[in-house]
């Protein structure tokens, strides 16, 4: 593994006495698309938010980029190129697709942003269509475009993606994952990816997590964890 960009160590993190997460240790090698499965429920999506501040961690470390960002607050992390498409993407229903990019490109001062946006739309061509749609209007499928696009407006090392697939047809579900390998492979972007979607995800990943009731139980390569008995078990069996 490459040096990590993204380190948790012991990370522990409470919704008021309960423990949602219990000693996490992870990491993001610069490069590398790492995903983090487990049921609902298991906590993954409270990882999530706890790397961007919000709950902070009780106890351990998050390190960025060598940076100590434990205590550090979220609208601050969002300025060290972390970007986030959270779960359930979040959109702005009200904005047109050009101003949720153009709140994405807010967080550096919109610098580049015509080269930017020539570059989401490259990527997603289907938004430049619905430029001026409100976003509220726009399909399952194309609200998920516009939320990783948006994120990729403020040209983040590292990509956060939150269950990125969920509610979608499995061929729109493809393609965004096809986008995902196509943004880490050309441009070399570190992708850190939460899913239910164990197949596609361990599919896609370099490195894999298990997460079970706040704790991380199995970690490994992502076609490594795919031939597991057990994730495929807990995870794969009846269908894919």
């Amino acid at each position: 593994m490459t040096a990590p960009l993204l380190q948790l160590a012991g990370v522990t993190a409470y919704y008021g006495s309960i423990a949602a997460l219990k000693g996490v240790d992870l990491e993001v090698g610069a490069g590398e698309i790492v995903t983090l499965i487990g049921a609902n429920g298991a906590g993954k999506s409270t990882l999530m938010m706890t790397i961007f501040g919000s709950p902070q961690a009780r106890d351990g470390s998050i390190t960025y980029d060598g940076q100590d960002i434990t205590r550090v607050p979220t609208h601050e992390i969002a300025r060290l190129k972390i970007a986030q498409s959270p779960e359930g993407r979040r959109i702005f229903p009200r904005m047109s697709v050009l101003e949720n990019l153009k709140m994405g490109a807010a967080i550096n001062g919109f610098a580049h942003f015509d080269e930017d946006l020539g570059r989401v739309f490259g990527i997603f061509p289907r938004l430049k269509e619905r430029a001026q749609q409100r976003g509220g209007t726009l399909s399952g499928g194309e609200q998920q475009m516009l939320a990783i696009a948006r994120a990729l407006m403020s040209r983040p090392r590292l990509l956060m993606l939150d269950e990125p697939s969920l509610g979608l047809a499995p061929l729109v579900a493809k393609q965004i994952f096809s986008v995902v390998k196509e943004l880490n492979e050309r441009d070399g972007l570190t992708v850190f990816l939460v899913e239910q979607n164990a197949y596609h995800a361990l599919k896609l990943a370099h490195r894999g997590y298990v997460m079970v009731n706040g704790r991380i139980t199995l970690s490994g390569g992502g076609r490594e964890l795919l031939e597991k008995p057990e994730v495929r078990a807990a995870y794969l069996e009846g269908g894919r």
